[in-house]
């Protein structure tokens, strides 16, 4: 391994304690491709292929802001191999040590966790996971949580969380963190050059600056910026797209972290959407459920917080809470920066007020107002891991019980996230009661014309919308309320 003055080609990780050099077949060959067709390694399963089942579950390191090695679940099946270039990473195949089962293999025998056998490799990777972070001992929520990405059409899932629960009973493997962080502080010697791939299949650049980001992009305004890869993957995996340039932001260290001063949380473009979530949530609680219900643990981990409103879709579930509570975002352009409100970013339907390469380089949560009461909900067909049919965020401020300010948005109801500027007008100024609440209610039916698709019919959203704003009155007041 010797490090060049030239930019490198060639992707370098650790695959199950071994080194490995590998030149991509092309920018988007995914992880799962890599372990099964070039490895043989097929104990990774291809289930679903968009991020969904589990099946192809892998544990990746890499160290945090604070220079500590974090280990976290992903979905091999969308991530694209060259950013692994630096990671460590752990496949189904590296548990069993000299003919000894992993305490999470051994448990998932002993308490009969798995029938027909598909998806337990993505499973004992998420177990795997949370054992090496210290969740030796997990509660049923952390079990829960932990495991929200993996499907099983077998068991009924009890059986495996008796599994994830007691593992801790069976004698710990060998696991030597510090030498994972040894490999890791290697790898970003050998990795300080920028990665560029330039293959008849497509280009891909991995920056390793903010100044070298901006200027590629302002550059290359066609191309497609890559974070967390959540979509994108989809691009490639499910509707066949070549994708021609990539600029992966993934290397900007600078980008993988969060700041918080007394103007509010700046959440930079490549912090997780489980760390982003985090630092929202302990300014903003009420957000709580929705993190924990956004996609699954893998998503959370791989995709990004910036990420996620970069993407506008109409569905996504951060913006509309974000919408609420005015926050900002910081659009950047070669050596230029501006801040616009995130509400007005999102102009139509996939467009956005944002100019041929410049991207989004953080989002600003303000901090908590006084007197301010607000409340984010989600309607959709299963708890975990689906898309939401309706998901709207309130922020309203109280004087004397009168409405001082108000904030409604919806996502799932408009072609972007978007407020409620009729429902919103009823409020203003009104007592906050059942009556203001009934006008604002009927209001929504003139804010929105929403469509019918497989997830909801028109009316359905209409109707969800409303019962959701009664519902954010009775909670917001302690009241039991009357019905409307």
């Amino acid at each position: 391994m010797t490090n060049s003055s030239k930019p490198r080609n060639s992707v370098r990780f650790y695959l199950n304690g071994q080194f490995h050099e590998v030149v991509p077949s092309s920018p988007t060959q995914t992880v799962l491709q890599y372990l099964r067709d070039d490895k043989g390694m097929t104990g990774t399963k291809e289930g679903c292929n968009e991020g969904d089942c589990g099946a192809c579950t892998v544990t990746k390191a890499d160290l945090n802001s604070n220079g500590e090695v974090e280990l976290r679940s992903v979905n091999a099946c969308i991530r694209y191999l060259p950013t692994l270039d630096g990671k460590v990473v752990w496949t189904i195949e590296a548990l069993a040590a000299n003919g000894t089962l992993h305490p999470a293999q051994q448990a998932m025998v002993d308490y009969h966790g798995s029938q027909c056998g598909f998806c337990t490799p993505g499973f004992l990777m998420s177990m795997y996971t949370m054992y090496h972070k210290g969740l030796v001992q997990p509660n049923r929520e952390q079990v829960l949580e932990h495991l929200s990405g993996n499907l099983c059409r077998c068991t009924g899932y009890r059986p495996i969380i008796d599994a994830a629960r007691n593992m801790h009973q069976y004698p710990a493997p060998p696991f030597d963190l510090n030498q994972v962080a040894q490999q890791l502080h290697e790898l970003s010697k050998q990795c300080a050059q920028e990665l560029v791939i330039d293959s008849p299949a497509g280009q891909y650049w991995a920056p390793r600056s903010p100044e070298s980001l901006a200027a590629l992009f302002e550059q290359h305004p066609d191309a497609v910026l890559l974070a967390g890869g959540t979509d994108v993957g989809l691009w490639t995996t499910k509707l066949l797209q070549s994708l021609n340039k990539i600029i992966y932001i993934g290397d900007v260290a600078a980008y993988d972290k969060i700041e918080t001063n007394d103007d509010g949380i700046i959440i930079y473009a490549m912090a997780s959407l489980n760390d982003g979530y985090e630092a929202m949530v302990a300014e903003y609680p009420e957000a709580l459920e929705m993190w924990k219900r956004f996609a699954s643990m893998p998503i959370r981990n791989s995709g990004t917080f910036v990420g996620n409103l970069a993407n506008g879709s109409p569905i996504g579930d951060s913006a509309p809470f974000l919408i609420a509570v005015q926050a900002q975002v910081v659009l950047r352009k070669g050596s230029k920066r501006r801040e616009l409100p995130l509400e007005d970013l999102y102009v139509d339907y996939r467009k956005q007020a944002r100019e041929p390469g410049e991207f989004l380089e953080a989002i600003i949560i303000p901090r908590r107002q006084a007197n301010i009461k607000v409340a984010t909900y989600k309607l959709s067909k299963r708890v975990d891991q689906d898309i939401s049919a309706i998901c709207s965020a309130y922020a309203i401020q109280l004087q004397n019980n009168k409405i001082a300010s108000v904030r409604i948005a919806h996502g799932g109801m408009a072609a972007t996230s978007r407020r409620a500027y009729k429902a919103e007008e009823a409020l203003l100024g009104a007592t906050w009661d059942e009556a203001a609440v009934a006008k604002a209610m009927q209001a929504l039916n003139d804010d929105y014309t929403p469509l019918t698709d497989m997830r909801a019919t028109s009316t359905y959203r209409v109707k969800g919308a409303q019962n959701l704003l009664y519902r954010f009155y009775l909670e917001s007041t302690g009241t039991a309320g009357t019905r409307i």
